[in-house]
């Protein structure tokens, strides 16, 4: 998956926004120190995004259901 890069650096801003007011003069550095970390570990998770999770659940709920009437199908030639 590629990795939003908005969300990495909105939450780079603030966790540098959260250090205490004496650590301004070095909040850029954190701020692109927090980036760099983020996305590596956001690259190492392996996520999917929601549009392929949904697309992924409706696939599993069609197999499911042809699943269910194919069983059906067996279960009454079975008993015919």
């Amino acid at each position: 998956m590629m990795i939003d890069m908005r969300l990495v650096d909105d939450l780079s801003r603030k966790l540098s926004e959260a250090l205490p007011p004496g650590f301004t003069q070095i909040r850029t550095e954190a701020e692109e120190q927090f980036r760099l970390v983020l996305a590596r570990a956001f690259e190492r998770m392996n996520l999917v995004t929601r549009e392929e999770f949904d697309a992924q659940k409706a696939v599993l709920a069609r197999t499911r259901e042809k699943l269910e009437t194919l069983q059906q199908q067996i279960a009454d030639l079975e008993r015919g």
